[in-house]
């Protein structure tokens, strides 16, 4: 039997996720500073949070590993499954059970399977497929699509929900460079993964008037990864989650 599904948007690429009992917390991120805007509300903060059973980090960029405000969450030694380069900031913010996880390693707490794919940025990046109750969910992070990506179910079998970033961000000072997929690319991974459930991430987000004029393009709107995943895979239904608003997930 499987065990209930819940996911909740705290805002941007954090979400908590809720197999039965078991709670993760993804890409923590909880405050802004100058050229980093959730665009949208942050609908806990570390001291709100239900105990969580883990925590995975895709990479060290602020957006996605807030250690300063997560420092705050109760408790220390919760595990964190981290990108290798968040290891150290992780450790040195008081967090006592950090481990590194390299594309295809997985690693076990309690009954919950955290597995490490590729991921690919503007720094290094690893994703996620979490497993427990007889559901999965693939965490994209910010990730750009690549290849390996598209084995994903060929290595865990099928998805209940698939977590995609969507907004195509481009870097202008970078040769405007795009370092995270758009709508369309997430609409075509969403075709080969074929999850029961897919849910864009990663959109809202804002340089704030100034860094999106000067140094950053993305597309903001949500609504077009829902109509290209209704182009090119129809039979996948698509969700768009408001921050704390929980959803829960038919098995």
């Amino acid at each position: 039997m499987t065990e209930p599904l819940v996911i909740t948007r705290v805002t941007h690429s954090c979400h908590l996720i809720q197999f039965g009992d078991l709670t993760v917390l993804t890409d923590p991120w909880f405050s802004q500073k100058l050229f980093y805007h959730p665009g949208e509300p942050v609908a806990f903060q570390p001291e709100t949070l239900p105990r969580l059973d883990a925590v995975v980090i895709s990479h060290e960029h602020y957006d996605h590993c807030d250690l300063g405000a997560f420092s705050r969450y109760r408790d220390k030694d919760v595990p964190l499954l981290v990108a290798g380069p968040v290891v150290g900031p992780a450790r040195k913010a008081g967090f006592t059970d950090v481990r590194a996880l390299e594309p295809w390693q997985s690693a076990r707490v309690g009954d919950l399977t955290i597995a490490a794919a590729p991921g690919k940025h503007g720094c290094y990046e690893v994703t996620y497929v979490l497993s427990a109750g007889g559901r999965r969910v693939y965490f994209a992070g910010d990730t750009l699509l690549v290849p390996e990506l598209r084995t994903l179910t060929d290595r865990y079998g099928p998805l209940d929900v698939a977590l995609l970033p969507v907004n195509g961000l481009h870097i202008r000072m970078a040769g405007n460079k795009q370092v995270v997929m758009n709508a369309e690319e997430a609409a075509e991974l969403t075709a080969v993964l074929r999850p029961k459930l897919a849910v864009p991430q990663h959109y809202a987000f804002t340089g704030g008037p100034i860094g999106d004029r000067l140094f950053l393009k993305s597309d903001k709107d949500p609504a077009r990864f829902v109509e290209a995943a209704r182009r090119l895979v129809p039979d996948v239904p698509v969700t768009v989650i408001s921050p704390g608003e929980p959803l829960a997930v038919a098995p």
